[in-house]
């Protein structure tokens, strides 16, 4: 997608989604087969309902109708949000992630697995899980600092942020 119509469709989008509480992540116009795809990515602090997206996804179809910002060439229409896999980049991103765990690989070349303790506007505190029956240790890390980061999934994460061992290991943490 052009710079051009990237901006042209942002600016038509996103006070659509600013007006239902929602930042626009991302739009992606991709080809598939005679027709294209455009996916709308959008997240919130109190994440994204099934029912919000089928709203804006109305609104984004009948904006575009009105428009010619997607040419004549038949498109279909996503609206969606994030994956658990998407990358952290922004500090709204890392704040909303407070509490989860993450992996970072940092500019100076490290790797960092850590829980988010909490964010502002220079960077993030992190709980370090301890290793082999240690306590785990606080760091403070700069945005400027992280290369790269994602959350980490937790399938077994109990309410308190602890994860438990395998399922008939219920109130046991692991290492």
């Amino acid at each position: 997608m052009s710079t051009t119509q990237s901006e042209r469709l942002r600016g038509l989008l996103e006070p659509l989604a600013a007006a239902r509480d929602l930042d626009l992540e991302e739009i992606e116009v991709s080809p598939v087969g005679r027709m294209r795809v455009l996916r709308i990515v959008v997240d919130s602090d109190s994440g994204v309902l099934l029912d919000t997206c089928a709203d804006l996804s109305r609104a984004v179809s009948e904006r575009l109708d009105e428009t010619d910002a997607m040419g004549e060439t038949p498109y279909r229409l996503e609206v969606t949000s994030p994956g658990a896999d998407r990358p952290l980049t922004q500090p709204r991103h890392y704040r909303r992630a407070t509490g989860r765990l993450i992996k970072a690989r940092l500019t100076d070349g490290g790797e960092l697995t850590a829980r988010i303790v909490s964010v502002d506007e220079d960077g993030i505190d992190l709980e370090v899980p301890g290793v082999k029956g240690r306590r785990p240790t606080s760091r403070r890390v700069a945005f400027a600092e992280i290369a790269k980061a994602r959350v980490e999934i937790e399938f077994n994460r109990r309410d308190d942020g602890r994860t438990t061992a395998a399922a008939g290991d219920e109130g046991q943490e692991e290492a």
